[in-house]
């Protein structure tokens, strides 16, 4: 496409060049995934430089759409990937992106897949990733690519406020929970930045933040996997109202031995899990008898309990 002349975005795209791109491809943006396409070139280069993305980065881009986050990616890293869930994108930003930066086509590659199955990219490891993440999977995504892609050290992601606010919560935050714990068990997570609504079209109902992760030199020190971690978090907030002891009982087969994991971690029986930090929910993990089995117990509340803490908060 050709490049609009009513603004000074240089070989990003505008308002203009968005809506011309969107028409030329009979593109709706749609709730069901999430799309809200940033449409001000001057937030995309304020996310790339808050991304503190370095010329010799491989960037792994998720829901790029119609490419306005790509562009201003392809400015500043080595090389860019894309992972594109819609089938009319997918196929249409290899052309933008050679339309608008020649000269970094090649240092472009596109992936049409489900960003949730996606488990290899094509070229180089990728060493950071910078998305503005559909608010209704941004949690789960997340996640998934920081188990996946170990070489991703440095993460900006784009997301609803509130799922911002639960990402970085520390313990004893109100809205601290799953999403908050899990995330740092990967990383240092921090805000980083808020974007309003208008800067993206269709304008969403909500307010988005910027959250920042940058892996830990050094693992979490700990015998048990991330996924008997993992387990106990989940249980932890499926109830969290409940103290500990209670709320792990299924996890650890009875009330009493949830209790004995609990005092032997160090962990107060009484406490709830908002006030713990991921080492004590590893020590928890450490001490589980032979008898628990996580998840078997798992009532349907707790199961609706533990998929909305997954999912960081309400589909905008």
């Amino acid at each position: 496409m050709t490049k609009s002349t009513t603004d000074d975005s240089g070989p990003l795209l505008g308002a203009a060049d968005i809506r011309e791109l969107a028409a030329a491809l009979g593109v709706r943006p749609t709730k069901q995934r999430g799309q809200n396409f940033v449409i001000d070139a001057n937030t995309v280069r304020r996310i790339v430089r808050t991304a503190e993305v370095r010329t010799d980065d491989v960037v792994v881009e998720i829901g790029p759409g119609l490419g306005s986050l790509t562009l201003g990616l392809l400015e500043a890293a080595d090389r860019v990937t894309a992972v594109e869930i819609d089938e009319v994108l997918a196929a249409a930003l290899p052309s933008t992106v050679a339309a608008r930066m020649p000269e970094r086509a090649d240092r472009f590659a596109l992936v049409h897949s489900d960003a949730m199955h996606v488990t290899e990219l094509p070229g180089p490891a990728p060493t950071a990733l910078v998305a503005n993440l559909p608010y209704n999977v941004a949690v789960p995504v997340l996640l998934h690519m920081l188990a996946a892609f170990p070489t991703i050290d440095r993460t900006l992601v784009m997301v609803q406020s509130e799922v911002a606010d639960r990402l970085a919560a520390r313990p004893g935050n109100k809205v601290y929970g799953v999403p908050s714990v899990k995330a740092n068990w990967y990383a240092e997570v921090k805000r980083a930045g808020a974007i309003g609504r208008n800067v993206f079209w269709p304008a969403p109902n909500v307010d988005s933040g910027l959250v920042s992760l940058v892996r830990r030199e050094k693992p979490i020190e700990t015998s048990a996997s991330r996924d008997e971690v993992f387990a106990v978090v989940d249980a932890a907030f499926a109830q969290r109202r409940k103290t500990l002891r209670a709320a792990l009982s299924g996890w650890a087969g009875s009330a009493a031995a949830a209790e004995a994991a609990l005092v032997a971690a160090g962990v107060s029986p009484q406490a709830r899990g908002e006030a713990l930090t991921v080492e004590e929910f590893a020590r928890i993990a450490e001490h589980k008898g032979p008898g628990g089995a996580p998840g078997i117990r798992q009532s349907r509340e707790e199961q609706a309990s533990r998929a909305e803490q997954e999912s960081g908060g309400e589909q905008t």
